[in-house]
């Protein structure tokens, strides 16, 4: 991965305490040479642990690199403050409310995050670049990151491209397919470089309790049923974060202003298949644990459940040169590793969610 459109600029990223935002922050802490400004308002989902543990491993001079900032985008003046501190290059927007089962609990927090939040960055990031000089215009770049649960189901024989018609099924989904079309508008409208990326289910280290995954792991170490929606059979395509942060940092780079790129990571499997791999990988560590499969219990499934979500990921691979490095196989199995050896982490998270 190279990184020399990165040297010495200055990026803004929104919700960098979250699971992804925190994955590139780490990642271009140490291997590039940018100045980093992590505006996030600390929701129960935040977690700064694992980039104070990166800086810590870092050269000081690396550690000044790095700044944050508490802000909620609903709070627009504070948003333009936030971008007049950064002064940014580009700004990579990552906050997002991301849980669907909350989403159907409670959709207009979903609603004022995702949509009035991105809303209000825009009209901050418009202001921002209108006055900007003309060679810093023109290199200045929003990535904005969605999810390819904005193009809802997909059948057997199909899977998502740049060109799939936006069909949400859920608050959540709907309410990023509204930032997806905000984006687009603006750019269209007042003229914004923007990018945007579209990627399938992300995993791995530092990935909040809540999420499929680290439930599985989490509640076949403690012995818990592991709850699944349904029959089981709904299919995700599943996306190790290392291989997402990379997509994104090739995008920011090469993309072509105005244009939308679906990643992916080739790891399409049913829900149940998930826990059955996790319940073999925990089995392989822990001996004691061999049983855990029988602890997968089928419950009644969420409203509106998409069935099978897929990306084709050629355009990225054709036009940028991007393809995930990391198996399925392998990465769920580095991620297992790491939440049997943080399983304090976890529960102080789930605590903190509970207070």
């Amino acid at each position: 991965m190279e990184y020399s459109k990165l040297k010495n600029k200055r990026i803004l990223i929104t919700g960098g305490a979250g699971f992804i935002g925190g994955a590139l922050i780490r990642k271009l802490l140490i291997s590039s040479e940018c100045f980093i400004w992590n505006l996030d308002k600390m929701s129960y989902a935040s977690d700064l642990t694992g980039i104070n543990s990166c800086l810590r491993g870092l050269e000081t001079n690396k550690q000044k690199r790095y700044q944050f900032i508490r802000v909620d985008l609903k709070d627009k003046q504070q948003v333009n403050n936030a971008i007049a501190k950064s002064n940014p290059d580009f700004v990579i927007h990552l906050a997002a409310e991301s849980h669907v089962d909350k989403s159907i609990q409670n959709p207009f927090t979903f609603i004022e995050s995702n949509i009035i939040g991105t809303f209000n960055l825009l009209e901050c990031i418009k202001e921002y670049w209108l006055n900007l000089q003309k060679n810093r215009q023109e290199f200045f770049r929003l990535l904005h990151v969605s999810t390819d649960e904005v193009f809802g189901s997909t059948l057997l024989d199909e899977s998502f491209t740049e060109n799939t018609p936006y069909d949400p099924k859920s608050p959540y989904s709907a309410s990023k397919a509204s930032s997806d079309h905000l984006v687009r508008a603006w750019h269209n409208t007042f003229n914004i470089p923007i990018l945007i990326t579209n990627c399938s289910n992300n995993f791995g280290p530092w990935q909040y309790p809540e999420k499929l995954i680290p439930v599985i792991i989490s509640n076949a170490l403690s012995q818990k049923n592991i709850p699944i929606y349904g029959d089981g059979l709904n299919v995700r395509d599943w996306l190790f974060v290392e291989d997402h942060v990379d997509a994104l940092i090739l995008v920011l780079q090469k993309g072509i202003i105005g244009q939308s790129y679906c990643i992916g990571g080739n790891g399409e499997k049913t829900n149940i298949e998930i826990a059955m791999n996790i319940c073999d990988i925990i089995k392989k560590y822990l001996p004691s644990l061999k049983d855990s499969e029988k602890l997968i219990t089928l419950v009644n499934d969420r409203p509106g459940h998409d069935r099978r979500y897929s990306i084709n990921p050629k355009k990225i691979k054709n036009e940028l040169g991007w393809e995930s490095k990391f198996s399925y196989e392998k990465s769920l199995e580095l991620t297992v590793q790491w939440y049997i050896n943080n399983q304090d982490w976890c529960k102080k998270s789930l605590l903190k969610t509970s207070l």
